[in-house]
């Protein structure tokens, strides 16, 4: 099972500590949300498409988009960024809104595997808009730590 975990971080460097600590960012000094299913490139690449109005092939275009910041030996974690758009997009977004992209994320192949309901998604996206909205209040910005 894949294990996925965001989090804020200052910098690059700083997130890419979480690599030499057992279980990556969970106990650390990061805020952190673990979010399984929620992976850092399809799936966020695609809820930053549905946030900002663009095509998935935009998003994904875009600076730190997915970008894998370290990728270590096969089978062990690595540290993949989230674009500043969509760390933006996620704070700035109404209520309503959410509803609608949590519906249709939860309509994905990926998540409807994972037997994500449009409920689940919500609350998935009500929990990293409030850690992005931290994150951006303390001027990080946000990481995932995916591991196997």
């Amino acid at each position: 099972m894949v294990m996925c975990a965001y989090f804020s971080a200052p910098d690059d460097a700083a997130a890419l500590g979480v690599l030499d600590q057992p279980g990556g960012p969970h106990g650390s000094a990061f805020d952190t949300l673990p979010l399984r299913g929620f992976d850092p490139v399809i799936v966020m690449v695609d809820l930053e498409a549905l946030l900002t109005d663009c095509s998935y092939d935009e998003a994904a275009a875009r600076p730190r988009s997915g970008e894998v910041l370290a990728s270590p030996d096969a089978g062990t974690a690595c540290v993949v960024s989230v674009s500043d758009t969509l760390q933006e997009a996620l704070t700035t977004p109404p209520l309503t809104s959410l509803t609608d992209v949590a519906a249709r994320r939860a309509g994905t192949d990926e998540l409807r595997q994972l037997d994500v309901t449009p409920e689940t998604a919500l609350e998935a996206l009500a929990l990293l808009t409030e850690l992005a909205g931290r994150a951006r209040s303390a001027k990080h910005r946000l990481f995932c730590w995916w591991a196997l």
